[in-house]
């Protein structure tokens, strides 16, 4: 378990990141995680969450989000991590070791790398410990002033940390690669002028005197134009070294720290403070103040005098070097919104030596944008020029040559025509050869094999290459060790800028809601929101509420997304058009797929193949960004996708076979899930059984499924019943029975109709018993028990029509709950008596053993303390107890244990209900964990029980 705030604020687990939901609890999260085992009062929580007057109920709001909180830690086991989320008073802790905390293993690896005497030691903990950020600190929690603070003081850190390894480097004689770490950071932070100033004197002892003074000039004009002021003592001192070419800057001749100036490794120093000072000190520092670096110099030894420009710099200063005159990017991107953890992503994976790194992301999700931004943005870096070439790796009109592109190179960079080698190779091997010495920036667009990219990659140490692609390209990846940055589709806020971007800000804010659909509408897809913009920007007086209502139909939405030669159609159909044939075979067949998420059974039962190669083909179209990988042997499609996929042509048995594939693992799971019960049903005559169906190990494994699979089944059980195949319908559906009867308080009772409905339409007297049985019984449990009585008083008779024994048994089991409940004991005990007869007529110990279990529960409740006791013994003792399931064992030792306490004998009732918990605990059965528990407490005040009983009746709340 990790607890993460560099980055987004997230709670990994071994089975993924939890589902912290809305802002306002990841604020509450990072409030408590940034003091963490220390009391955090409701009064500091309410400003981490809201700005101004919070809202009258704001203690029930932070209470709220506190309870699920709990849930979500308990669902992780976090108990097992020493991790406890308590409420103490009017405040709330979280305890927790704080080694699952991300920023503080970042702040014990900086203050270890502090102390290495060795620079490679240092440089390599200052690695490790930069490596732990995923983007800005903080991000997604709601921007308070606390909070923001907090995430300053963290970056504050950051930057000092970075100013650190440079110097590290520098000790190191390695100052190309001081200056690459520093040149990104400050390309960020441009009004730094500690970070401006390393950069300046790295450059200078790199032999790069020229952008040197280059940067220095370009950081003087900032902070003129952007804060009025002249360059600080610090930055200035950088300058005079330059001008006097001193490459040591007033160092000793290892190229080491200072002995007259501050280094960063003071601005790390300092950079621990709380989170108010840190803010002060960034403020300060960027007003051209007294900064934590210039603060350490005012105590240093006095330097001696020089004989060199004041620090304030008077004119005239140098010429400034023109901007690069090779330039064929494209133009800058318009109505380009947001992706600031992305552009940031961009520049540190730019910041190392001959870069080459790698942006990835499905059609249409806006690569060549973001780095077309990000180029124009960084063009002062590459004073040596700015090259771009179109792949076309996805393109109707072919590849270029690799020749025709070094030749447009080549040109760029002044080579007349007659000297252009006529070969690939020999133009390749002159490309690099005049890269050698440049700060070149090539953009290389839509890729799409990595074999196509490698003879373009220039040659010097300098350069920097941006590769894009829709394949993920692992052999780039592999062989030249491109940095990869992934693309994802826009946040909710950001998709609603981008329209705004292009229809007007009055236009979005007037209809926000409509505005919000439409960019969920589109999947965040900024291709398909700027064609859906497009659209509603040619007719001004159309309301979005309008173009929303059209995309809310989904037979319709690709072919409103779509505009001349532009559109989401367009954009998918040239990647799969490059799929290999196993690939796109698979691909078409999930268009099929009813649900949300396959596995490789899913995926091989639509197809028509075996899981093996379903798994080869889907790690393609993975790699193509047409499914996404969300746990090891799960994937999804975006919303989009899945429309274009559903209109290939995948043949008219695809549906078939995958909802056959649902009930055939489903029918597999039941099995595990409870071991010797008999099938609900029969499988109809025409049913394809998959080539293969996942074995289950045990219940847990069988009830993992069932949960992570439960939206995807009733998706294909509506599917069946829209293509009017009755009989699957309510197969699939009384498949989930172990589910339900585990879940019973879920909101079952839509889904059970759609089965009786389908059983009835189906003419299945058999099948509507049973469905009317589990309908009537889930009925009762939410309460609902008249409505209950008219599906439970004609299951039996159904069953009885149908000669099914077994299903009677269950009906009158479940009858006898509704009876009980309306006042009628006798008849409900009766019926529960006979249930059992059936089922033992037929060898069914499982239905018996229910039925004993209800006949003792009756007994209990008519205070028949020993006939009670004896019944439920004699349903435990049908068959060893490791042959029960758990649900039973519990719900039997709890009977029992109410007995012996109602028959005077209190140890040993209290020895038994303890029992039962502790298993109905251990095995997450929180419905009996909520009865064991409460039996319990009807005799003791023991405060420990109460608190069990309170998590146990959370966590069944939580899923009722």
């Amino acid at each position: 378990m990790e607890f993460r705030l560099l980055g987004a604020v997230s709670v990994a687990t071994e089975v993924g990141v939890l589902p912290l939901g809305p802002a306002k609890r990841r604020s509450l999260l990072a409030a408590l995680l940034l003091r963490p085992n220390h009391p955090v009062p409701v009064d500091q929580l309410t400003d981490a969450l809201w700005d101004h007057e919070p809202p009258p109920r704001a203690r029930g709001v932070i209470q709220g989000h506190v309870s699920r909180l709990r849930v979500l830690l308990n669902t992780a086991d976090a108990d097992m991590y020493g991790v406890e989320l308590l409420t103490q008073g009017t405040a709330y802790v979280l305890r927790m070791p704080e080694s699952l905390l991300d920023a503080h293993r970042f702040e014990e690896l900086v203050t270890l790398a502090r102390s290495q005497r060795a620079p490679e030691d240092a440089v390599a903990m200052y690695q490790e410990a930069l490596s732990l950020w995923q983007g800005p600190a903080l991000t997604g929690a709601y921007p308070s002033q606390p909070l923001q603070a907090a995430a300053q003081a963290l970056e504050e850190l950051r930057l000092a940390s970075v100013e650190s390894l440079a110097t590290a480097y520098s000790r190191m004689g390695e100052h190309a690669r001081a200056a690459a770490v520093l040149r990104a950071e400050a390309s960020i932070h441009p009004l730094r002028e500690s970070l401006s100033a390393a950069l300046v004197r790295e450059l200078q002892r790199a032999g790069r005197r020229s952008e040197a003074l280059d940067w220095f000039h370009r950081t003087r004009r900032l902070l003129a134009d952007e804060l009025g002021v002249d360059p600080g003592r610090e930055l200035a001192d950088a300058y005079t070294d330059v001008l006097r070419g001193d490459e040591d800057g007033g160092a000793g001749g290892d190229g080491g720290a200072s002995t007259r100036r501050p280094t960063s490794v003071s601005a790390s120093a300092s950079a621990s403070t709380s989170a108010s000072s840190a803010s002060a000190s960034a403020s300060t520092s960027a007003s051209g103040a007294a900064s934590p670096s210039t603060a350490a110099a005012a105590s240093a030894p006095a330097a001696p005098a020089l004989t060199a420009p004041p620090a304030t710099i008077p004119a005239p200063t140098p010429p400034t070097p023109p901007p690069p005159t090779v330039d064929l990017l494209p133009r800058m991107p318009r109505g380009f919104h947001g992706r600031a953890a992305e552009l940031t992503a961009l520049s540190r994976a730019a910041a190392g030596e001959a870069p080459v790194c790698l942006v990835t992301g499905p059609a249409g999700v806006g690569k060549t944008a973001l780095v077309a931004h990000w180029a124009h943005r960084n063009r002062e870096q590459f004073p040596g020029g700015l090259l771009y070439a179109d792949l076309r790796g996805f393109s109707d009109t072919g590849e270029p040559a690799l020749l025709e592109v070094l030749r447009e190179f080549l040109l760029a960079l002044g080579v007349a025509p007659r000297r252009i080698p006529e070969s690939a190779g020999g133009a390749s091997a002159l490309f690099r050869s005049l890269c050698a010495d440049r700060r070149l920036l090539v953009v290389l667009d839509n890729a799409r094999e990595s074999a196509q990219v490698r003879e373009l990659l220039p040659g010097g140490a300098e350069c920097v290459t941006v590769v894009t692609s829709r394949y993920r390209l692992r052999g780039l990846i592999a062989s030249d060790a491109a940095r990869p940055v992934p693309l994802d589709v826009l946040e909710p806020e950001d998709s609603t800028a981008l329209l705004a971007a292009v229809l007007g800000q009055e236009r979005v804010l007037a209809e926000e809601v409509a505005a919000r659909h439409l960019a969920e509408l589109c999947g965040g897809l900024p291709l398909a929101l700027r064609v859906a913009a497009a659209r509603l920007a040619d007719q001004p007086d159309w309301p979005l509420s309008a173009m929303s209502a059209e995309l809310s139909d989904e037979s319709r939405r690709l072919n409103l997304l779509d505009v001349e030669d532009t559109g989401v159609r367009a954009a998918l159909r040239l990647t799969v058009r490059r799929l290999p044939d196993d690939a796109a075979h698979h691909f078409a067949h999930l268009g099929q797929h009813p649900g949300t998420h396959v596995d490789r059974y899913a995926a091989a039962a639509l197809a028509g193949t075996d899981p093996d190669a379903a798994g080869a083909a889907l790690d393609k179209l993975t790699a193509a960004h047409l499914v996404i990988r969300t746990a090891p042997d799960r994937w999804t499609l975006h919303d989009l996708v899945r429309l274009y996929a559903r209109g290939l042509e995948a043949g008219p048995d695809a549906l078939v076979r995958g909802l056959d594939h649902s009930v055939a693992t489903a029918l597999a799971a039941a099995d595990a899930a409870e071991p010797g019960d008999e099938s609900c049903f029969t499988l109809p005559t025409d049913f394809r059984p998959p080539q293969a169906t996942r074995e289950f190990a045990d219940r847990e494994q069988a009830m993992a499924w069932y949960a992570a699979e439960r939206d995807d089944l009733t998706l294909a059980a509506s599917a069946a019943r829209a293509a009017g195949l009755h009989g699957r319908t309510w197969r699939i559906v009384l498949a989930l029975w172990p589910q339900i009867v585990w879940r019973v308080r879920d909101d079952w009772a839509p889904l059970l109709r759609t089965a009786l409905d389908a059983a009835q339409a189906d003419g299945d007297a058999r099948a509507e018993s049973r469905v009317r049985a589990l309908l009537g019984w889930v009925l009762t449990e939410e309460g609902r028990t008249s409505e209950a009585l008219a599906h439970l008083e004609a299951a039996p008779l159904l069953a009885a029509q149908a000669g099914d024994r077994r299903g009677e048994a269950t009906a009158l089991i479940n009858l006898s709950l509704a009876q009980s409940e309306l006042g009628s004991p006798e008849e409900a005990a009766e019926g529960c008596a006979l249930a059992a007869e059936l089922a033992h007529s037929v060898g069914d110990r499982n239905t018996e053993r229910l039925a004993l279990y209800h006949l003792a529960r009756h007994r209990l409740d008519a205070r028949e303390w020993r006939p009670a006791f004896e019944t439920a013994v004699a349903a435990l003792d049908l068959d060893s107890p490791s042959e029960a399931s758990a649900a039973a064992r519990v719900l039997l030792r709890t009977v029992i244990g109410e007995a012996l306490l109602g028959m005077g004998d209190e140890t040993e009732g209290i020895r038994r209900l303890e029992s039962a918990a502790r298993e109905a605990e251990s095995s997450g059965y929180d419905d009996g964990a909520v009865r064991a528990l409460g039996a319990l407490l009807r005799v003791s005040a023991d405060a420990g029980l109460q608190a069990r009983y309170d998590t146990a009746m959370v966590r069944l709340m939580a899923r009722a």
